[in-house]
């Protein structure tokens, strides 16, 4: 018998939440395993939960879910992460899927497009529901990444002549992570050398300031 699909929700509004949880927990594939109030908490918890799926508001006081997104899976790389919205500009989209989000749905889809969402992602697909998808695809139907805030501030270091091995240690992570967001940064900018990442950061003002969210 195949494992139930383990779920955790996170959003700061009890009423979304526990709706949310009581649709899920009718169908026996899944498994909710709690509701969070916030990003810290799911941040602190989820290597002792170890969830399949969390099911992530974007917008949340303390630690919104950008930022949980990106930290989650720095610790825990096999969770899939599904944006669940009630924005459904593209900015937001995009970034959500630039962050690592697996998925994004609106929070007034269907009931069973949640469970849809869920199911697809488990197979290691991408799901935008209908508004979303719509929204994010400009007519040409090309869809730009931008660089998630990790990958600023890696971008901020290498433009100041660092090599990997001290971004790696000013950042406290290690060599191969920080040579996996360089080849990042260089695919999303369509960028091949060092010397092209500092001309960049110079255009575009990155390296004016430090303010960027670690």
């Amino acid at each position: 018998m195949t494992k139930p699909t383990k779920i955790v929700i996170v959003d700061d509004h009890p009423m979304v939440a526990e709706g949310i949880q009581s649709i899920l927990e009718s169908y026996d594939d899944i498994d909710v395993l709690c509701a969070l109030n916030n990003g810290r908490e799911i941040i602190e918890r989820v290597e002792s939960l170890r969830p399949d799926v969390i099911l992530m508001d974007l917008n949340m006081p303390d630690v919104g879910g950008l930022t949980a997104t990106e930290i989650i899976l720095e610790r825990s790389p096999g969770t899939r992460i599904l944006i669940l919205s009630m924005h459904d500009s593209p900015e937001y989209i995009s970034s959500a899927l630039s962050h690592g989000a697996m998925g994004y749905i609106l929070k007034d889809v269907p009931t069973d497009e949640i469970k849809t969402a869920i199911d697809t992602v488990m197979k290691n697909e991408r799901y935008l529901c209908t508004g979303a998808k719509g929204s994010l695809t400009p007519p040409d139907g090309t869809v730009r990444e931008s660089l998630t805030g990790r990958e600023q501030t890696i971008l901020l270091q290498l433009a100041q002549g660092k090599s990997n091995k001290e971004v790696a240690l000013t950042l406290d992570i290690s060599v191969r992570t920080v040579e996996t967001h360089r080849k990042n940064i260089k695919r999303k900018l369509g960028i091949s050398s060092t010397a092209g990442l500092t001309r960049y950061a110079l255009e575009h003002g990155v390296l004016q300031g430090t303010g960027v969210d670690l």
